[in-house]
């Protein structure tokens, strides 16, 4: 399965830098509608089957216009929404607080999945939810799936799910609006990243560190 996971496009929220995570969650701005129309271009290439959205209005708005031009169903799973942030809600992403709660993540896609965000789920919860939404695109048979996410959620997953991105990379990558990352494998095979944001990720084993960028596409 080829799996493009994108995040949503600009939100006011994400313009005030918050964490914003409970449903349903805020619409999108003016650039965020545009981010969101310009998919279906972005797309052209690719043989898109199957298209899914979060709970959260952001990701069915953006995943709107690409439905439409391609004709569509947007599948809407709460597995892919964004990570709770529990007792952090609206806070800054850049305050202690902010930046406990990208520390937790991470510390889930490092193994340490019993870590729990306050008033928060833990990492086997939130991976599980996730893993869940792709186990069911893989078993639908599409050969290529489109999942209109989150942020940190499409990071931390890829980060622990991937074989060849690991934390580091990951962490010092964050994804901006409608940014795409690009996978392919199955929950049974495992998955290797194909592309981050454009740039082509190198295969687990090819000399370097885990996830280093070769070129950019």
């Amino acid at each position: 399965m080829r799996l493009l996971l994108i995040r949503h496009g600009q939100t006011p929220s994400n313009l005030d830098q918050l964490l914003d995570t409970a449903v349903p969650g805020p619409g999108l701005t003016p650039l965020g509608t545009a981010q969101a129309a310009a998919l279906p271009a972005v797309l052209a290439d690719e043989d898109i089957e199957a298209l899914y959205a979060s709970t959260l209005i952001r990701t069915q708005l953006t995943a709107a216009p690409l439905a439409a031009a391609r004709g569509l169903e947007v599948l809407v799973r709460d597995g892919i929404r964004e990570i709770s942030a529990g007792d952090l809600e609206m806070v800054p992403g850049s305050s202690p607080e902010g930046e406990r709660y990208m520390r937790t993540v991470f510390a889930w896609a490092a193994g340490d999945t019993e870590r729990r965000i306050p008033g928060g789920e833990n990492g086997e919860e939130a991976l599980a939810r996730y893993d869940g939404v792709i186990a069911e695109a893989a078993a639908s048979g599409a050969g290529s799936v489109v999942m209109i996410s989150h942020g940190a959620a499409i990071r931390m997953w890829t980060a622990a799910r991937a074989d060849n991105v690991d934390v580091a990379f990951a962490a010092a990558r964050p994804l901006e609006n409608t940014g795409v990352v690009i996978l392919e494998g199955s929950p049974a095979d495992g998955f290797k990243a194909l592309s981050w944001a454009g740039a082509t990720v190198e295969p687990a084993g090819e000399g370097g560190p885990a996830g280093a960028p070769v070129a950019a596409g």
